[in-house]
């Protein structure tokens, strides 16, 4: 049994430093026998048991970072998730969420495995969610981790952190961050499938043509139009669900790739991404 006497001051220092309650701060320096480096280790491991323990369970609230290098050249977006909407509102949870962003902003990790084991404060990003599973109480973690490069990427946040988009643009002019903002609210409220008909996949296109055939095949039109019908819901297809030959949300008389030649000729959209939380 420790005979070190534990202050309130002592309490609070490690409280401080680690994040932990009141109560667990005591117990530890209690364990360790007044000795801080002891005691943050004890926190850890206590943390790491509660990680373990909590394993089955749902990790679905949570919060969507966008977040662009200094030179506007590369974004990230990361989704880190919790078990309850109390905790992805709170204040520290979103700020531990930014300081994963602005590390994978600063490191460029190739995927989510290098993600989490880049340095953070002393520790890998995954061993930093069991520190925080450990003071929260929840399962914490990184989820999705998507990162692009053009030569101007805009980053938007929707839905107070719960949708984040990416959009790389070809150019950086002038109002390249406003259309960019425009295009990235265009991705987070019409959820495209690819940047133009170019980028949809083989698979996705014979299934909308088979689809579109049957359809035409029920309503009685006679076999030799079955092909050009469904051409022509194909290209509707495009028209609804790829990005520059969407209607423009904010003037429907453009379609997305009309709108950037408005703002610079020639510009347009290399690649996007689109992070939902729990998607």
């Amino acid at each position: 049994m420790s005979t070190v006497q534990i202050s309130a001051s002592d309490v609070n220092k490690l409280r401080q430093q680690t994040g932990a309650g009141m109560m667990d701060c005591k117990k530890a320096l209690t364990e360790a026998n007044g000795d801080f480096e002891a005691a943050v280790d004890y926190l850890r491991k206590k943390g790491a048991k509660v990680a373990a323990s909590r394993q089955d369970r749902e990790s679905n609230e949570g919060v969507v970072i966008a977040r662009t290098s200094a030179d506007g050249k590369r974004g990230v977006v990361i989704e880190l998730n919790c078990e309850t909407d109390f905790v992805a509102k709170n204040a520290d949870f979103v700020a531990f969420a930014n300081t994963i962003a602005d590390a994978a902003v600063n490191a460029n990790p190739a995927n989510l495995e290098a993600l989490n084991q880049l340095p953070l404060n002393g520790v890998t990003i995954a061993e930093a969610c069991v520190e925080q599973t450990g003071k929260i109480g929840e399962k914490i973690g990184v989820s999705k981790y998507e990162v692009i490069e053009g030569e101007k990427v805009v980053a938007y946040i929707h839905g107070n952190y719960r949708l984040g988009v990416l959009v790389a643009l070809t150019a950086a002019p002038a109002g390249a961050d406003e259309a960019g903002k425009d295009v990235a609210m265009q991705i987070a409220a019409m959820n495209p499938i690819a940047v133009d008909k170019d980028g949809v996949d083989a698979t996705t296109i014979n299934r909308e043509l088979e689809i579109a055939k049957e359809q035409i095949r029920a309503e009685g039109k006679p076999e030799e139009m079955v092909e050009k019908i469904a051409a022509g819901k194909l290209n509707k297809f495009y028209k609804d669900s790829t990005l520059l030959n969407q209607e423009f949300v904010k003037d429907s008389s453009k379609t997305v790739a009309q709108f950037l030649s408005t703002v610079d000729k020639g510009l347009t959209v290399t690649a996007f991404k689109r992070v939902a939380l729990g998607a």
